[in-house]
Parts: structure tokens; sequence; C-alpha cells
């Protein structure tokens, strides 16, 4: 390995980040992260702060769980890898499928299909929903349907989904057939409604003008996160997503929970589905099923998809496509081991219980700072904070304002992350009481220093 000061002084000029402009990374070199024990990062200066992003979302257990560590060298040394295309698979791809069935029974789900991580879920998932349409007769049906500000990856497909043009404009033109409705947002929407409820309404009412407009025999699917993460944290009201099955049901429309964010217990119930009482067709699902610690994910499929594909007969249900790592052995195998120690370890209770502390602290945050303009969260460790230069124009603050606050809660001890001016929180779910309150005290100090 190369010397400290080697990496430092190559920080940014050969590797391109992800989100990031290439200029501005050299310009402004990010933080070397080089360790991590239990909800803590530890930089290349030995500088150690809470975790406040949870990874990307995805490392729920912490970073110190030794079972999900020890299954994974277990697998490299008995099974580092094999295809699991047509003619081979594995018995860790095996076991692991029976158990996400099992786990996630109450949303109806009866198959799995593994994928490489979030994107990859989120295009198979799309793929998937235009051929059981076509098995059933209704090749027309290629059109699909999401929420603006919902966020779906990164491929054509997700990008296509997605409702935010960050992801979208420098990369188009994007797959044709897909349109938008307002987002549930109560800070931001344009029926100007504050009413949680009544602005659920009128966004179903949104998307039952637009399946009239497009014509709902030309509609493949909607994808929707249960709650919206990477847009901000937008939870709907708990009547949103009910409507919106009703919706798809009344017109023939597959339903896809796009669950990569929300799944194995984030939102403080063990799905975002399972937290509206709603059972999709299919849930794409990532980043916490292995916690993070190997690239993984999986499409799950309910009864409605099993019945047309494995009652075919034409061979057309055939499925043409799967990634080279669908099924990895050592993926499954920590994917077994990390199902256990999430249901051990009961996250989705500690993720409530913690999750309604930190709401509450931001809330009294929000109380003291003029500069924070909204606070979303309430459902599990996933929260946000939307900053604004005034309360009264809800203008969104600068890059200069979000990056003070940054920096100033990283020396404080806690890692954040800014997406625009948006402050997203979703720390891991092993979280104390003692941790969310040094979170508060360092985002505290992070606005108290802007003046």
């Amino acid at each position: 390995m190369k010397t400290a000061n080697f990496i430092k002084e190559n920080n940014a000029r050969q590797f391109w980040q992800p989100m990031t402009h290439p200029a501005d990374a050299q310009a402004n070199p990010p933080k070397i992260i080089t360790g991590a024990s239990g909800v803590r990062i530890r930089d290349i200066d030995g500088h150690e702060t809470i975790d406040a992003v949870g990874g990307l979302w995805n490392v729920n257990l912490g970073y110190s769980n030794d079972a999900v560590k020890q299954a994974i060298a277990g697998q490299l040394d008995s099974l580092p890898y094999y295809s699991t295309f047509r003619g081979t698979t594995n018995d860790a791809a095996i076991e692991l499928a029976y158990d996400l069935c099992d786990f996630f029974a109450p949303e109806g789900i009866q198959r799995a299909f593994y994928t490489s991580g979030g994107s990859d879920s989120v295009e198979t998932a799309l793929r998937l929903a235009r051929q059981y349409h076509k098995l059933r007769g209704q090749p027309q049906r290629t059109k699909f349907l999401s929420l603006k500000k919902g966020y779906h990856g990164t491929h054509f497909g997700g990008a296509s989904v997605n409702g935010n043009n960050k992801f979208r404009t420098d990369y188009e033109p994007l797959l044709p057939g897909c349109f938008h409705i307002p987002a549930p947002y109560t800070y931001r929407n344009p029926f100007n409604e504050t009413d949680p409820a009544r602005l659920a309404q009128l966004c179903a009412q949104a998307l039952e003008d637009e399946i009239a407009f497009q014509g709902a025999e030309t509609i493949a699917a909607f994808i929707m996160e249960p709650i919206l993460g990477a847009g901000g944290v937008i939870p709907p009201h708990e009547s949103f997503m009910p409507m919106v099955r009703e919706i798809c049901d009344r017109n023939g429309i597959l339903l896809i929970a796009d669950e990569v964010i929300t799944a194995f217990g984030r939102t403080g119930a063990w799905s975002g589905s399972r937290l509206w009482g709603v059972q999709p067709d299919m849930m794409c699902t990532a980043k916490a099923i292995t916690n993070g610690y190997f690239p993984f994910g999986a499409v799950l499929i309910g009864a409605r998809m099993t019945e047309v594909f494995e009652g075919d007969t034409s061979g057309k249900g055939a499925i043409s496509h799967g990634y080279t790592y669908s099924g990895h052995p050592v993926g499954a195998a920590a994917a077994v081991v990390c199902l256990k120690e999430t249901l051990k370890a009961d996250v989705a209770s500690n993720a409530a219980a913690r999750g309604a502390e930190l709401y509450s602290g931001l809330q009294a945050l929000a109380a003291k700072h003029e500069m924070i303009g909204d606070v979303r969260g309430g459902h599990g460790l996933m929260a946000a904070l939307e900053v604004v230069t005034d309360r009264a124009s809800k203008a969104p603050a600068n890059a200069a304002t979000m990056n003070t606050v940054y920096e100033t809660a990283y020396r404080a001890g806690v890692m954040l992350r800014i997406s625009g001016p948006n402050i997203i929180l979703s720390p891991p779910l092993v979280l104390s009481a003692q941790d969310v309150a040094d979170i508060l005290s360092a985002l505290d100090a992070g606005f108290a220093a802007l003046g």
C-alpha cells in the first residue's frame, strides 16, 4: 500500500468520483476515509466522526458486524465465484431466495432475481414489466410513470424514470415513454398545498389524469419510492401509496416499489411497502441487503408476475436478462447472514425509536435557526433539513453556506451528506441515543457558524 503522503498527493488526480465535478474534486480534495468501527468512520489523518450518512444509506448494521464479514471470508474459501446463468447456480443463492421470500411474505413476495446493485434492480424491474405485458398479449404497454423528485439510479432506464433533472439533462435523450407526476412534497408543490392528506389526493388525481391522457392500455408500470430518499427525504401521507396501488390495479398497471433505500428496517418498518400496508408487484432492493459489505441486489417478485412468467408455455417467458454477478455466491452468503443479523438486532425497532429522537431534535434546531426552512422525517432513520436564505421566499441556500455547515459539523465529529440545499441524514440503524444527541449537537454548531 502507498504511503499516506502519496495518497494525499494523488487525491482526485486519477480517480473521477461519482456525482462530482472532476475539477472541483481536484480544487477541493475529498475526505479520505481509511477506517471504520461501529457507527464511526476515520479519515487518513485519524479524525473520527459519526457517520450520519450510513455509508450511502446501506451500512444499517454499522461497520463492525463480524458475522457478515466472516460469511464473506468463508464463502471466498469455498466458492469465490460461479455464474448463475442457465444450467448452473450455487447453494448460497438458493438459500437466500428462500429467506428473502420468507422475510417479505407480508409484501406478497414469492420469487427473487439477483442483480449487482440498486440501479441494476431498477433496470431489471422495468424490463420485466414490459415482458410481463407482452406475455399477457398487451405488447403496447411500454410506458412508465413515476414521481418528480424520485430517484431510481443511473442506468438509462433508471435515469429516464428519475424525477430529478440533475440526473437527466446532461444525458438526454433518455428512454422514451417515461412521464412524471408531482410528488407529495408539502414544502414545494405546484398546488401550493401544505396539508399532507389533501396533497396526497391531488397527486393521486394527477396520476389518474396522466393515465387517462396517455391511455391506460399503453402503460406498463408505475415506479415509486415508498418514502423518497435522495430527492430530499419526502414522506408521503399514509394514504398515498395505497391510493396509487388501487389506481394501478384499476388500470392494469404494475406497481414497482423502489425499496433500495427503504427495505430492511430503514423506515422503522421492515419495508416501506409494509409501512404503508401495500403489496407491490415488484420490489427493487440492494444496499442494506449485505450491509454495504459486498455489491449485491435483488428484484423481489409478487404473485401476479410469478403466475404469468411461470405459466407461460410459449417460451417467451424466458428471462433474457442478467448480470455476470447475478447471484454472486459471496454476495449471497453475505446477504443470508446479514438478514439474520438484521432480525437479531431488530434494527427496525431501533430505527423507529432513534428516528423519533432525531426528528424531534431537528424540529428543535429549526425553531432555533432561521435558515432551516423545512424539517422532514418521522419514519425511522431517514431525515432531512432543507436550508434556505429566508423562510418567506424559500430561496435555497447556496453551496458556500452548505459547505460551512458540512465542514463545521465534520470538525465537530459528524459526517453529513449535502445534496443541493438539503442535509440528508441516513445513519446506521444501530445508532444509540447518545449518537443522535451528538449528531444534533454537530448540526447546531454548523448552523451557529453561519452567524
